[in-house]
């Protein structure tokens, strides 16, 4: 398995700053497991949103933390 916090930011430097991605994106970039892999997936995240390098929506919604299904965008630019 390959670095979770890396991949997400990997594959959020090849979308558009307004796209956002899966966390199973990340989960299947990772690990042929990837349901598997999905802890560190979100655990990964949760350090990545306390760091202010990604953020969270739903239904393009914002999300403080991540709690139930949740999308990972760039962070905002302010």
């Amino acid at each position: 398995m390959t670095d979770p916090r890396a991949a997400t930011l990997s594959l959020l430097a090849h979308r558009a700053p307004e796209a956002t991605i899966c966390p199973s994106e990340v989960a299947r970039a990772i690990s042929p497991d990837w349901r598997g892999a999905m802890p560190a997936v979100h655990f990964a995240i949760d350090g990545l949103v306390r760091d202010g390098l990604v953020r969270l929506s739903w239904k393009g919604q914002r999300l403080a933390t991540r709690s139930g299904p949740y999308r990972i965008g760039h962070p905002d630019e302010d």
